[in-house]
């Protein structure tokens, strides 16, 4: 029923750029929280991001603060994961998941790869 598609994913330089985004669809919850998780292999998912309704407020975890931005564009029902400065302990494969704002369980999408060397 939920569908999210992740995308942008690649390989970069440690230094570098990219931009992920993930379409969602199927959803019915009137309030959402979207979020971007990782994981790197033998390492467990890890929470990366979250944005909440229209944007209202955002959550970053601290190995990722003031590189990587989360936002949302709600007319095309896509969020963003703006990732700068990127490190080869970023690599890992993306995941996008929705859920309701405050609560209940997440809906995941295929995740992207990402690599930095």
């Amino acid at each position: 029923h939920v569908q999210l598609v992740e995308s942008g994913g690649g390989s970069v330089q440690a230094g570098g750029s990219l931009r992920l985004s993930c379409v969602a669809s199927g959803y019915n919850y009137d309030r959402n929280c979207l979020g971007w998780f990782r994981q790197a292999p033998g390492k467990e998912r890890e929470v990366v991001a979250h944005i909440y309704t229209r944007g209202d407020d955002t959550f970053y975890t601290d190995s990722v603060k003031g590189r990587f931005i989360i936002s949302r564009d709600d007319a095309m029902n896509t969020a963003y994961l703006q990732m700068d400065s990127l490190k080869s302990e970023d690599t890992a494969l993306y995941y996008c998941a929705i859920r309701e704002e405050y609560g209940g369980s997440w809906d995941w999408g295929q995740g992207t790869q990402v690599t930095v060397s």
